[in-house]
């Protein structure tokens, strides 16, 4: 007896498919195990059925019939997740695949010969699953879209006598004999119906592809929207192709070709076209039939438009983000979340959307196994559907169709604004401008300039007579006009300042060969908008953008405001990118250099522009520049590790230890780092080898650190303070740094080699090796000093650095004057030399101010002067800071900062006296 049902739940044997397959094939239900099916399972239904007594043809026809029949019942009845159907469907897809390829591959042996290349292997042959079967998301009742590739050209071995036919003839007709066992409509109904549309040339195309032939038509003939059909390919026959890894030399061509190495926004007009061609279809058919236009799939809102929402932001970041890749939509809705390309409201709603979409679409393809995604006409069958969505659907009220419309307005919403964001500039386009019609226009047409503010205007009039703007094409001319009339709307509307949109005219400027540029904030009005304003703020940020254009894209993040430098979640970023390139083998050391700087430019960016919009002080700009670096040192060393050849252990006993700015985290942007690389191998036999083993390491993880790729630079570093200087060796054991710094023998450090090690710290690497350097560090501090001698080097060396660094009488330079940065520096370098050993606290590295409130607290300075030097140098550095960013001298009239100079010469008094 049947278990009862839950109240307005529906029956599967509603569905006219269900009754058909329970009446002919009922006995052999049983066959196939409990719960879903998966590729396993069918393969073992398949082989039940030859073994009693059926053809190969039909053994696949009955799997497929009892498969559906399943998944009827599990959807229908039990709630199976949409996830379970789709993976049901596809593994039937490639479990009846593999076996009718094996079978076609035996007829075709039987009748040509082993197909051989010219070292006598035998050339593979793939079934490539595009669409819902590519991204295991098949349908009930869907068609397969395939295409055919083989390994390479060559000859088959010939048999009786008669010599061998091409590779491609023996391919062609395995193409054709695959159709026949799995396409082809018998007594027995088919397996699924095969579409070869998307193969290269679509119709006029050969059947099947040589890997050559698929790279050639990639090169010269590959269109935008076939990116997104390959974006979801997949191997899905021979199964042992794929276990084998031989498949993957596919992989190595599709990839470049759907995922661009940069941010490939002009893609976006390739995806209007094909959605405009789809929709205009869906249109033509639904013409003079009103219920042809509740089509789940095709019509407005439909399951269609959240899959090109999806593959859009895919194709378009893909490139430089591989850890978002994915065939799926909805695991590709969770990873755009996690990027901040959209919010987490936004992809949950899309996701249940589409759930609800591809539920209605099954449901619908129950009925009579059609593949149809048109609601139907029957009151009785809207009814079943609706019950079997715990929805209700009758004469009176349908919560099936309001619930339909719904959805399908949410998603039609979510997709205009996404694709027709770069359109036009919309309503309300003409505020504050003269004559601004709705059109777009050139930025070389006079009808465009007259329309713009004078001053933005006269810039243009000259800077569009150059060759390289009357050499653009005619949709990049188009493109720029728009990006001008907003610039103008902004300055009109006194969203953004005139020296903004002047600023953006000279950042334009070399990228106007760089189209994927332009395309971005063409798309993406309101990123265009956030960089008029931070252009508007400084000029720094414009060079910045000039170096690194691609970071433009990160003001298009809405968590770019309220959020602080982390890093392991920045880190684990980074290894996740790693391990997608890995997977899609592209993790040669090239990518990963690119890699490292892309990551590490957008940080710096986010931080610039959190920076001047004022959520960051100065001393929290300083701190997350250098917990960055820290960061990508530490990334660095672990990658550079892995590709060193001569690397003699898993885990290289290796540190980077930070001075100078980043040993005091006092990092700006553009900051050198000051570095020392120290090793430890005292378990090693052999010393020498590990010197020379660490020794190549740092030469390569320099290269790393320092080397301009395409995607730019990371770091200049200067090890200068290492043992020795530039004449010592470039890494060092700890055990020699220790005696170096501790004056035993005769290579001993310097008293301005200690000053510098008070703000020294462990900055990647070993923690280990951290340890011990703080310990040197700590004995050095501690060490037994004149404190009279002591004053007079310092004193020394702070007179050779003015020297070296005039600053005109009249002036008075942030850093370098007397009264400045530099005294307070060095003033704090005596105290914790002189007094570290006797007040503990001061053998801290804890930046210049916290040491000086500590060095009052202990009475090493009268009251009130450290903590007034404290606020004096909190002050100087905030003014060195916004000078900088806005690329103005550090020079000052001298009243400006009397109240700190006369702060810190305070300091100085009571410290050299």
């Amino acid at each position: 007896m049947a278990a009862a049902l839950p109240p307005r739940t529906a029956r599967a044997d509603h569905s006219r498919f269900v009754q058909r397959v329970r009446r002919r094939w009922g006995d052999a239900t049983t066959l196939l195990p409990s719960g879903a099916p998966d590729a396993a399972g069918v393969d073992v239904l398949v082989q039940q059925l030859l073994d009693g007594g059926r053809d190969l043809p039909a053994a696949l026809r009955v799997a497929r019939h009892l498969v559906i029949e399943r998944l009827a019942v599990l959807d229908v009845e039990q709630r199976a997740p949409l996830e379970v159907v789709t993976h049901a469907m596809s593994a039937l897809a490639e479990a009846t695949l593999d076996r009718a390829l094996a079978q076609a591959l035996a007829d075709a042996d039987a009748r040509f010969g082993v197909p051989r290349n010219e070292a006598g292997e035998r050339i593979d042959f793939w079934v490539v699953g595009m669409g819902k079967l590519g991204a295991r998301e098949l349908n009930v009742s869907s068609d397969i879209d395939l295409i055919y590739v083989y390994e390479e050209d060559g000859q088959t071995d010939g048999l009786d006598g008669r010599p061998g036919t091409s590779a491609h003839e023996y391919f062609a007709f395995v193409a054709k004999r695959l159709y026949a066992l799995i396409g082809d409509t018998t007594d027995d109904g088919f397996v699924f119906r095969v579409d070869l549309a998307l193969r290269p040339n679509g119709n006029s195309g050969p059947p099947v592809v040589s890997l050559a032939m698929l790279e050639e038509y990639f090169l010269v003939q590959g269109r935008e929207w076939e990116r997104f059909a390959w974006l979801k390919s997949r191997v899905v026959a021979p199964r042992a192709a794929v276990t084998s890894g031989r498949a993957l030399q596919l992989r190595d061509l599709v990839t470049p070709f759907v995922y661009r190495r940069y941010l490939d926004y002009g893609i976006f007009e390739g995806l209007r076209q094909l959605h405009r061609k789809i929709r205009d279809e869906a249109q033509k058919r639904a013409a003079g039939r009103p219920e042809r236009a509740n089509d789940v799939k095709l019509s407005r809102g439909g399951i269609r438009e959240i899959e090109f929402i999806v593959q859009l932001m895919l194709v378009v970041r893909g490139g430089q983000f591989p850890e978002i890749r994915t065939r799926s939509t909805l695991r590709g809705l969770r990873r755009v979340v996690a990027q901040g390309l959209m919010t987490a409201e936004t992809a949950a709603a899309l996701a249940d959307a589409y759930v609800f979409l591809r539920q209605v679409e099954h449901r619908i393809q129950y009925l009579d196994d059609q593949q149809t995604h048109l609601l139907p006409q029957a009151d009785a069958d809207l009814g079943w559907i609706a019950a079997s969505l715990d929805l209700s659907c009758n004469a009176d009220a349908c919560e099936l169709l309001d619930r339909l419309g719904q959805v399908r307005e949410l998603v039609a919403s979510e997709f205009d604004a996404l694709l027709h964001d770069g359109q036009s500039p919309g309503p309300g386009a003409d505020k504050g401008c003269k004559r601004c019609g709705p059109g777009p226009a050139p930025v070389d047409s006079d009808t465009l300039l007259d329309r713009l503010p004078e001053a933005l205007a006269t810039r243009l009039r000259s800077w569009v007579k150059q060759p390289r703007v009357a050499a653009l094409r005619d949709e990049s001319r188009l493109r720029l006009g728009r990006l001008m009339q907003r610039a103008g709307r902004c300055m009109a509307d006194g969203a953004c300042t005139p020296d903004a949109a002047l600023r953006f005219v000279d950042w334009v400027e070399p990228l106007l060969r760089r189209e994927s540029y332009l395309a971005l904030l063409a798309e993406r009005p309101e990123v265009q908008e956030r960089l008029l304003k931070l252009l508007g703020l400084a000029r720094w940020p414009m060079q910045y953008l000039m170096r690194h254009p691609g970071v433009v894209d990160e003001l298009a993040d809405g968590r770019l405001l309220h959020q602080r430098f982390d890093r392991v979640a920045f880190a684990a970023e980074l290894e996740d990118r790693h391990a997608a390139l890995s997977r899609a083998g592209e993790a040669d050391e090239e990518a990963l250099l690119d890699t490292l700087r892309r990551a590490h430019h957008a940080e710096v960016f986010r931080t610039l522009v959190r920076d001047l919009e004022g959520d960051l002080t100065v001393e929290q700009v300083a701190d997350d520049l250098s917990a960055l670096a820290d960061t990508v040192l530490e990334v660095a060393i672990r990658w550079a590790w892995a590709r060193l050849n001569k690397r003699h252990r898993e885990t290289p006993r290796f540190a980077v230890i930070a001075y100078g700015k980043l040993g005091g985290k006092e990092l700006g942007y553009g900051s050198d780092l000051d570095v020392v690389f120290l090793y430890d191998d005292s378990d090693e036999a052999d010393a020498d080898q590990a010197q020379e083993v660490y020794a190549a390491f740092v030469r390569k993880l320099i290269t790393w650190l320092t080397l301009r790729t395409a995607a730019g630079e990371l770091f200049d570093i200067d090890t200068a303070l290492r043992p020795n200087g530039n004449s010592g060796l470039l890494v060092t054991s700890i055990a020699a740094f220790q005696r170096y710094q501790a004056g035993r023998g005769s290579n001993t450090a310097w008293t301005w080699e200690h000053q510098a090690i008070t703000r020294a710290r462990f900055a990647a690497g070993d923690a280990g090796i951290g340890a011990a350097f703080e310990e040197v560090r700590r004995a050095v501090l501690t060490a037994p000093r004149d404190p009279e001698a002591l004053r007079q080097e310092v004193q020394a060396m702070r007179e050779k650095v003015r020297e070296a660094r005039p600053v005109p009488a009249e002036r008075f330079d942030v850093k370098h004057s007397p009264g400045g940065m530099m005294d307070v520096e060095f003033a704090v370098q005596v105290l914790v030399l002189a007094h570290a050993a006797a007040h503990p606290p001061l053998q801290d590295n804890a930046g210049n101010i916290a040491l000086l409130q500590r060095a009052e607290a202990a009475g090493l300075l009268p009251a009130g002067v450290g903590q007034a030097a404290a606020d004096a140098y909190r002050e100087l550095r905030r003014a060195q800071h916004v000078a900088r960013l806005d690329e103005k001298p550090t020079q000052f009239e001298p009243a400006r900062f009397q109240v700190q100079h006369d702060a810190v010469r305070a300091l100085w008094q009571a410290v050299f006296g």
